[in-house]
């Protein structure tokens, strides 16, 4: 029997992919136009068809006559838009030219007429009428769906991520999509997260490691100078006046940029990796014990990919990809999900039939 079959667009350095793979679908085609992303994930995705160009510019129906899928035959269309523009973490413009990229998923909701739908995003975007729109042309056209934002800690991921995960199935079943996502998880999957100490130690020592991305930013003097200021679990506020930064002193006892030069802390979760998530100066990404960021392969582990996946790329792009992505063990999770969804889907559809054809 062949495993079901995904698209992931906006697929980035491939941890969507990876997680759907490790949850039983076979991933046919993605979509990332960015050229050291795209570079990843077909080091790690070799055998996935993936197209390197702006999605605006992508055909739906010369890439399904390309995979030669009939209508309805895929089972999952996956989207994660770009969300600097909705993300608390940017300067959340809503006119921001990245924001239309929602609307370039419906255009292959209509071509492939998936089984299910799953887009996974900043909560933010849930407010945004692109998304609502996006929402009622999929219930006009017969999916049953639902949003919710779930925090990736709740699935075994080792940071504090919160996410808007948007899911839609193709059935007649009303009752289909249960208050918490998560409650359509497997019983035996496990949802405990490992702590962010935990997480970090998989990498290995620094020094000495052949991992040609176990390694971390190169600071300038007065920043490591600042980071060995700074004791196991404290932050800026920890820091003599000397090496405290003017614009710091400026925001008085007020907890802005709370978090930079803070050392993460082992035995808890990491916080949300972002695309600066091994610099220091931009959040609680200094290592725990070590005068150092985090490495890349740190961050990398924290969001939950497998120890041997192999990035492409600047040290800056690399750690853009980490923050980017979709942690793994999330993505496994709601694919998971999106095979139950679709099982309890098809049992009710064979209950209601044999239902018909008694009162028949």
């Amino acid at each position: 029997m062949r495993k079901p079959g995904v698209i992931d667009l906006f697929a980035g350095a491939g941890g969507a992919t990876q997680g759907l793979r490790d949850a039983g679908f076979r991933v046919l085609a993605a979509i990332e136009n960015d050229a050291a992303a795209a570079a990843t994930y077909r080091r790690n995705h070799a055998r996935t068809i993936l197209l390197d160009d702006d999605i605006v510019d992508v055909d739906p129906r010369a890439l399904r006559l390309k995979l030669g899928l009939r209508v309805g035959e895929l089972t999952l269309l996956k989207a994660c838009p770009p969300c600097q523009g909705f993300s608390s973490l940017g300067a959340c413009d809503p006119n921001d030219a990245r924001n239309d990229l929602v609307n370039e998923v419906w255009k292959f909701v209509l071509e492939f007429e998936p089984s299910a739908i799953l887009i996974e995003n900043v909560p933010s975007l849930r407010s945004d009428e692109r998304f609502i729109g996006l929402l009622r042309r999929m219930s006009r056209a017969g999916y049953i769906n639902r949003s919710y934002v779930v925090d990736a800690s709740e699935v075994g991921v080792p940071q504090r991520r919160r996410r808007l995960i948007a899911v839609g199935v193709k059935t007649a079943t009303n009752d289909l999509l249960p208050a918490s996502i998560l409650d359509a998880l497997p019983d035996d999957f496990n949802r405990s997260a490992p702590t962010a100490g935990e997480a970090i130690a998989m990498a290995g020592q620094l020094i000495g490691s052949t991992d040609p991305i176990h390694r971390a930013r190169v600071l300038k003097p007065t920043t490591l100078a600042r980071i060995k200021a700074v004791p196991v679990g404290g932050s800026r506020f920890d820091l003599p006046a000397k090496h405290q930064l003017q614009c710091h002193k400026d925001l008085g006892n007020r907890r802005s940029a709370s978090a930079s030069y803070g050392r993460v802390l082992a035995d808890a979760l990491a916080p949300t990796m972002t695309t600066r998530c091994t610099t220091p100066a931009c959040g609680r990404f200094t290592h725990p014990t070590e005068d150092r960021g985090l490495s890349l392969r740190e961050a990398s582990l924290i969001q939950t990919f497998p120890l041997t996946y192999r990035f492409d790329g600047t040290y800056g792009q690399v750690e853009q990809q980490i923050g980017n992505a979709v942690p793994v063990r999330l993505s496994m999770a709601l694919g998971l999900v999106i095979l139950n969804l679709l099982k309890s889907s098809k049992s009710a559809e064979r209950a209601r039939k044999q239902t018909a054809q008694l009162v028949t």
